[in-house]
């Protein structure tokens, strides 16, 4: 006869394996951010949220407990809230800074359980008093010593993947059909290694992540429609009594968003554009006057001033396009002009019109 302890122990690992079954569907989605993708990711969590509650209830994990304790069928237990907080983190659907705050509490969980155990090893041990000490600054990585952070990248990079092997090997093993068996037990051991492992790289993305939402500024919530409303009639001036079902607008508003009526509200608001002008003395000036534009200066002042900007060249004229007399008594000046007169005849017979012309020749 089954007792009722039996029964929800097989409740729990019936309600495990459907949880695991939602966890494993998502990796079928590619889009992590679709509807369906989020659907199934909300429908997972609270399958897990179920198995946590359920263990507690049938307090399958006693203080007073060991690791030997345990049976290798329980021990995949352990693993529920580290499977809780890595779905946690994937949804998209709320406040994201609270979304990081309940994934970290499911890891916390998580780790708490197995260091009451004694399941952790010396070095993940370690980082989790650490972690216990900092906690909100808590990091992997060094941030001063550039040395260090690469060393430890490589030795945590080699660390999952001998864990990553190790799991694969062990999961070729063929398994006896008893729960307790060896082989089985082994197998969830090293998966909670690897999963601790994870666990720690997630805990530092995750306060990562909340120091820089933590810096961002605050978004100041959406104004509700009777604010908004509220907000149009101060800028137009509206009183707030002004309120009325008439679906055509008063003669008074109409003409306010014309020409006519007043500039500025009671409130001293602009009601509608306008201009500053000087002085009346402008537009007075302005109402009995030519409708073209009238000269502003002479013609002497126009040509002085375009003499002055060097539009003007003096000069020119026949006196300057008419050739110079020479004087028949400067016999030196005449020899001169002989001479070149008769260079340029020289020039001219030896290089006749055409002769540089080499290119274009027929």
């Amino acid at each position: 006869m089954e007792t009722p302890s039996n029964h929800r122990h097989t409740s729990l690992r019936s309600q495990f394996t459907t949880a695991n079954k939602q966890r494993h569907k998502l990796d079928s989605i590619p889009d992590s951010s679709s509807p369906t993708y989020q659907e199934n990711l909300r429908a997972a969590i609270a399958a897990f949220h179920d198995c946590w509650q359920r263990a507690e209830r049938s307090a399958i994990f006693s203080p007073n407990e060991t690791e030997d304790d345990i049976s290798s069928g329980d021990l995949q237990y352990l693993l529920i809230n580290h499977f809780l907080g890595d779905l946690i983190r994937r949804d998209c659907s709320a406040d994201r800074k609270v979304v990081l705050q309940e994934a970290q509490a499911a890891y916390e969980r998580y780790l708490k359980l197995l260091d009451r155990y004694d399941m952790l090893s010396k070095a993940d041990s370690d980082l989790y008093q650490r972690y216990l000490s900092e906690r909100g600054d808590f990091s992997l990585l060094s941030a001063s010593d550039a040395t260090a952070r690469r060393n430890t990248k490589i030795a945590r990079y080699k660390q999952e993947q001998e864990l990553k092997l190790k799991l694969e090997y062990l999961a070729q093993v063929p398994l006896g059909l008893e729960q307790d068996d060896p082989a089985s037990r082994e197998i969830y051991l090293a998966e909670i290694q690897l999963c601790t492992h994870n666990t720690f790289h997630a805990l530092d993305i995750i306060n990562q992540e909340l120091k820089i939402i933590s810096l961002m500024p605050l978004t100041s919530p959406a104004p509700q429609p009777e604010e908004q409303a509220e907000d149009h009639r101060q800028r137009n001036g509206i009183p707030k009594d002004s309120y009325s079902e008439r679906l055509d607008p008063p003669i008074s508003q109409l003409m306010s968003n014309g020409k006519a009526g007043p500039i500025l509200s009671k409130y001293g608001k602009p009601l509608k554009p306008f201009t500053l002008l000087d002085s009346r003395q402008r537009l007075r000036d302005g109402v009995f006057k030519q409708d073209h534009a009238l000269p502003t200066m002479t013609m002497d002042e126009y040509l002085d001033e375009e003499r002055r900007r060097g539009g003007i060249i003096d000069g020119g004229g026949g006196q300057s396009s008419g050739s110079q007399q020479v004087d028949e008594d400067d016999m030196e000046k005449a020899d001169m002009e002989t001479m070149k007169a008769r260079e340029w005849d020289e020039y001219v017979e030896a290089n006749p019109r055409g002769s540089g012309n080499t290119l274009n020749r027929g």
